[in-house]
């Protein structure tokens, strides 16, 4: 009887494993839940990190899942500039780069509810996108210091 019980649940394991396996094959999960921050270079001193209400100068280029290139701010020679944490950029940007050091790089993997959701940005970026950005801090100023 308990080998019969035992080889039931070896069974029933196995089945459940199989599906979970196939239901992420058939259905997809493409898009990250959470976004993935990836430091790529960090300076050797780092003096102040920026927080929420600092003015950020970030050289960026932004990508699709397949590579295609669709913003950057390098070829302009011109960094971006904004308030971090204030919502004038996306969601994932606000998140992603509290922490960094004058001078660091990351690469930000953002899912769409942290980018431009199911909507997307046409044309340039279609609905539901997973948006790569490698992002280079070029400065930081304080709210205290402007």
């Amino acid at each position: 009887m308990k080998a019969a019980i035992l080889t039931f649940c070896k069974i029933a394991l196995f089945l459940l494993i199989f599906m979970s396996v196939i239901s992420h094959v058939v259905i997809g999960d493409s898009a990250p839940k959470k976004m993935q921050i990836g430091v790529k270079k960090r300076p050797s001193e780092c003096p102040i990190k920026s927080k929420k209400g600092d003015l950020l100068h970030m050289h960026y280029t932004g990508t699709l899942d397949d590579g295609t290139e669709f913003d950057s701010s390098i070829p302009r020679g011109n960094p971006l500039t904004f308030t971090l944490g204030s919502g004038q950029v996306i969601k994932g940007w606000d998140q992603g780069l509290i922490g960094m050091c004058e001078g660091e790089q990351r690469k930000l993997v953002i899912p769409p509810h942290l980018a431009y959701g199911e909507a997307g940005a046409p044309p340039k970026i279609p609905k539901s996108a997973t948006l790569t950005f490698h992002v280079d801090l070029v400065k930081i100023e304080r709210k205290d210091e402007l």
